[in-house]
């Protein structure tokens, strides 16, 4: 068996692009039976200088106490393109990551890479032998135009709204190809999970109504006080309570959990995200991209966080997941308690959204991820005959 390289480059400003590298690695040691892989990620803006980690450092500053004032975040990407501006921080970092791994494709998995990457593959005039293919993880569109560079051979969007954007852009239709978002294969099974037997794994009622308070990874925002206001409520419920890689909130949370008026289960950082989803029967969450189509893989309807604006990248999301009945908005924190009390009360609409939300899942958007980079490596003859 041929074995082929592959360099993702990411970045931890929030989870999902580092979750999109690992769903994305893990599909391609699962997916490919004519090609082997040897997978290596890189976090190019942390690891490429003090400068540009800073950048990631900020942004992951504002999710977590600042979330109103994100758009304005992304409104100065949108004016400034620091990604030119990083260029001379990643040039040597990249160079030698390129130098060590000797990729056979390189995959960006975050907007502000491409151009770097673009422009140092040819300074070492490898653009023609190693191909940059971008997968896009906002998925609807008002994404960053970052997203959009010349030099890139294939971008893999995941709705047809961010393939009308990457044309917008200027991208040769021919160049893109819509796969949904790469979400970790093993969702491919998620159906298996029983949720009566996931939350007995956690220590719950097998059989009570299960909210899932979803903080995010950064573990954040406005959910942790949508948490402090309903742990004063006695609902007919019990929650999980996820908050990320935030150990005070985490403190925080168990100490109101403590008082609560109903069961809470309090989770730190966690890998088993289909686990915690399947316990559940809706999520209260910020709209995320990969976290979306967790869920929605799942079944999971969503409680989606509208108390802040969403992120311009996120807004389209939130449009979608409403308007096909796989979730409402929550506009004000206090509009938490009625929209679970009626949830709970007439499960029937609970169920008719979970419906609906594994009708918008593509829950095996890494298989075709993996099947697009395969055939670029493959010789003709074996990717018709594959795929």
């Amino acid at each position: 068996m041929s074995q082929k390289k592959i360099l993702i480059l990411t970045s931890d400003s929030g989870g999902g692009h580092t979750s999109a590298a690992r769903a994305i690695e893990a599909g391609l040691g699962m997916f490919s039976d004519r090609l082997s892989y040897l997978v290596h990620i890189s976090r190019i803006i942390e690891d490429s200088s003090f400068v540009a980690r800073q950048s990631i450092q900020f942004y992951n500053f504002l999710l977590r106490h600042y979330q109103s004032y994100v758009k304005y975040y992304h409104w100065a990407i949108h004016k400034f393109n620091p990604d030119r501006s990083f260029y001379p921080f990643y040039r040597k970092y990249v160079g030698q990551v390129v130098d060590k791994v000797c990729p056979n494709v390189i995959v960006s998995v975050h907007p502000m890479v491409q151009y770097a990457i673009g422009r140092i593959l040819e300074d070492l005039k490898l653009q023609d032998r190693i191909p940059l293919v971008t997968v896009v993880t906002d998925p609807c569109g008002n994404s960053w135009k970052g997203w959009a560079n010349e030099n890139v051979k294939l971008y893999l969007v995941a709705h047809e709204q961010a393939r009308q954007e990457m044309l917008s852009y200027g991208v040769s239709p021919e160049k893109i190809r819509i796969c949904g978002m790469p979400i970790h294969p093993k969702f491919q099974k998620v159906n298996e999970l029983v949720p009566t037997e996931m939350r007995q794994e956690l220590g719950l009622d097998p059989n009570k109504f299960t909210v899932f308070i979803n903080a995010g990874w950064v573990g954040g925002g406005n959910i942790p006080k949508v948490f402090s206001h309903l742990a004063s409520t006695n609902l007919n419920m019990q929650a999980i309570f996820l908050a990320g890689k935030n150990d005070k909130l985490r403190e925080e949370a168990e100490k109101i959990a403590m008082f609560a008026r109903f069961p809470v289960r309090v989770v730190g950082y966690s890998d088993k995200m289909e686990r915690l989803m399947r316990a559940a029967d809706v999520m209260v969450s910020k709209i995320g991209g990969l976290t979306t189509f967790e869920a929605l893989a799942c079944g999971l309807p969503i409680i989606m966080d509208h108390i802040t604006e969403p992120m311009p990248q996120e807004f389209n999301t939130a449009d979608l997941i409403a308007s096909h009945n796989a979730g409402l908005r929550l506009c004000q924190v206090g509009d938490i308690i009625p929209i679970l009390n009626n949830l709970i009360e007439n499960k029937e609409d609970c169920l008719a959204m979970s419906d609906a939300a594994q009708k918008l899942s593509i829950p095996d958007a890494t298989q075709k991820v993996v099947n697009e980079l395969s055939s670029l490596l493959l010789p003709k003859q074996q990717v018709i005959e594959t795929f």
